[in-house]
């Protein structure tokens, strides 16, 4: 398969790329690592009539961490974060999804902002934004704004960018003191996507018993799916998180659909026995962390 033909800009700096987008509005199409986007071309699933190639925007190549959180440009590759040890010391929970995005070759030249735009409900990093309550910040002719993420994912495949914008830069808050988190999934291939995938963030208190828990889902709803699971595990020991109320409350929530990969049956169990999975490797890590501080 081969695309159908589109024109082609290399803007060499944010305020041109912005420009030139503002002036194609929806008859461009932003390319960065495009290992989503020309998969889609080839099929011609997407057919633009401009393609404007960010690539030598240099300025937007940079992984910045401070105490606060981390940020990500848009064109910083899914191997530069997986590789950073100061962001996984600031928000360990990037390394531990960014390392199961399909596979090395992939990673080395996706982005991570470039995935979380895609708006796919199968992609690790855009449950990572909206389970850390992360933000992205999108440049346009009007200037800038920043979406939070839970107001970033419109449906499959739709985010809150509009015609004309550029998403800039990821934001990923710090983890929180008391805190560990964990990312788990299940695929029929090493480097697929996922069948169901759970990422969690647990929150341990002085005794080191769990005051706040939550999860987010991969591949379970259209947009990313983030369940507040302290109601259930609320005051447990951390090593006590293993408990079958956990998966019931977590699948009486749910609506998977069935399609060629699983049946809604499959996925609904996979959620249950991944969050057990994810809450306890996460509470664990929270109590190890503590104990090293």
């Amino acid at each position: 398969m081969k695309p159908s033909a589109f024109d082609y800009s290399r803007p060499t700096s944010t305020l041109e790329a912005v420009n030139v987008l503002a002036e194609l509005g929806e008859d461009g199409k932003v390319l960065a690592g495009g290992q989503s986007l020309l998969p889609l071309l080839n099929m011609r699933l997407a057919t633009p009539r401009n393609l404007v190639d960010i690539n030598a925007v240099t300025e937007l190549d940079y992984l910045r961490v401070t105490p606060d959180g981390v940020r990500v440009g848009a064109l910083s590759r899914h191997s530069a974060l997986e590789r950073s040890d100061d962001a996984a010391r600031v928000q360990p929970l990037l390394r531990q999804a960014v390392r199961l995005v399909a596979h090395a070759t992939i990673r080395n030249r996706g982005t991570t902002v470039g995935s979380i735009v895609h708006a796919d409900p199968s992609g690790e990093m855009t449950a990572v934004l909206s389970l850390l309550g992360g933000s992205v910040r999108v440049a346009g002719s009007a200037g800038e704004r920043t979406v939070p993420a839970e107001d970033f994912f419109l449906g499959p495949l739709e985010s809150a960018v509009r015609p004309g914008e550029l998403a800039v830069e990821a934001f990923f808050p710090a983890r929180t003191p008391g805190s560990g988190s964990s990312f788990t999934e299940i695929s029929r291939r090493h480097g697929d996507y996922a069948v169901c995938g759970v990422g969690a963030v647990v929150e341990l208190d002085a005794d080191l018993r769990v005051c706040g828990a939550r999860a987010a889902f991969l591949s379970i709803s259209p947009t990313p799916l983030v369940l507040d699971l302290a109601e259930v595990v609320h005051g447990r020991s951390f090593d006590d998180t293993a408990i079958e109320e956990l998966s019931a409350y977590v699948q009486a929530r749910i609506d998977p659909q069935p399609d060629i990969h699983a049946t809604a049956a499959y996925r609904s169990h996979l959620a249950g026995a991944l969050t057990l999975r994810a809450v306890r490797e996460a509470a664990r890590a929270a109590a190890d962390l503590e104990r090293t501080v």
